[in-house]
């Protein structure tokens, strides 16, 4: 099965390490509108692939994307190059989406042309209002990486916290893979037991708990752009893991981004995630005050997406 990868910035050089180091695709192609980067890439990754047995690893143009069936997209200006870094700044991600258009404008129609039945998978932020974007270009099959990657930083501090593995906590970050995203605090359990009681063994404040752990989770990405310079490696790995949900049918529940015609915009609910995309939306349990935040990321998702001009 065959994997494209557009873009071989920090991003994309992570999705292709991390779908290598899987070792579900037998091809994966790398493009660039720099051609010598995508090559330099591909050969730099094919090395280490002699580790990965059955998959070759190739820069390549559009053509080379024919029979394709994933295709990531994470070509696009980035959070600190665009200047979307500020922990004060409402906008967050959004603030990038009238360059980032220009970028898919020029992408979408050619990919269309060579791999109309192609699964695409928006990795470039902000991947919701984009992911909406390349279905009005006549996308049929699109997935944003929504709140996934979101939803397991909130598990790992949770984890971190409560001293347990993060495989023992389920908990889930809905809505927009921004600044509204919403914590479903409400059915934030570990082994069938809500957070709120674990944590009521202990003597810290719920209030705090909860204030404390969204600050960490809410501007990670922040964090990890002042150290290294772009958040990469957590989102190539779950760009990866998508990818391989879909190639490999698995029917899996995760949030992603997907179009709700609910809401009219893409964000992210859990759904059932197969060859096909998102398979089944599942009805999430929340309070009504979360249901009311996720109508609210909807809101600001549309009023982003009014935005669009294709």
């Amino acid at each position: 099965m065959k994997i494209g990868i557009i873009g071989a910035g920090a991003v994309g050089a992570a999705c292709l390490t991390a779908v290598v180091t899987r070792g579900f695709a037998r091809e994966v192609v790398v493009l660039d509108r720099d051609r010598n980067k995508a090559r330099g890439l591909a050969t730099d990754v094919q090395y280490g692939a002699v580790l990965s047995p059955g998959t070759a690893v190739r820069d390549g143009d559009y053509p080379d994307l024919e029979g394709a069936s994933v295709v990531m997209i994470t070509a696009g200006v980035n959070e600190r190059e665009g200047g979307a870094t500020n922990r004060k700044d409402p906008t967050g991600r959004l603030r990038l989406l009238d360059t980032n258009i220009t970028v898919y404008k020029d992408i979408v129609p050619r990919l269309q042309a060579v791999a109309p039945e192609a699964l695409a998978l928006v990795v470039t932020d902000p991947p919701d209002p984009l992911a909406d974007a390349v279905r009005m270009l006549g996308f049929e099959r699109v997935l944003s990486t929504g709140t996934y990657l979101d939803s397991l930083r909130f598990r790992f501090h949770l984890a971190r916290r409560l001293r347990i593995s993060p495989d023992s906590v389920e908990a889930q970050i809905l809505g927009e893979h921004g600044t509204s995203e919403v914590f479903v605090w409400s059915s934030a359990h570990v082994a069938g037991t809500p957070v709120r009681d674990v944590l009521g063994r202990s003597s810290q404040d719920w209030d705090e708990f909860r204030r404390e752990v969204e600050q960490e989770v809410r501007f990670a990405n922040i964090a990890i752009i002042e150290g290294i310079g772009a958040s990469q490696h957590g989102i190539g790995m779950v760009s990866a893991r998508i990818a391989e949900i879909v190639l490999r049918d698995e029917r899996l529940v995760i949030p992603i981004g997907a179009y709700q015609l609910r809401y009219g915009v893409t964000l992210s609910l859990p759904a059932v995630v197969g060859r096909g995309g998102a398979l089944q939306t599942i009805e999430a349990e929340m309070s009504a005050d979360e249901r009311q935040a996720l109508q609210r990321s909807a809101d600001t998702l549309r009023a982003a997406g009014a935005r669009i001009k294709l």
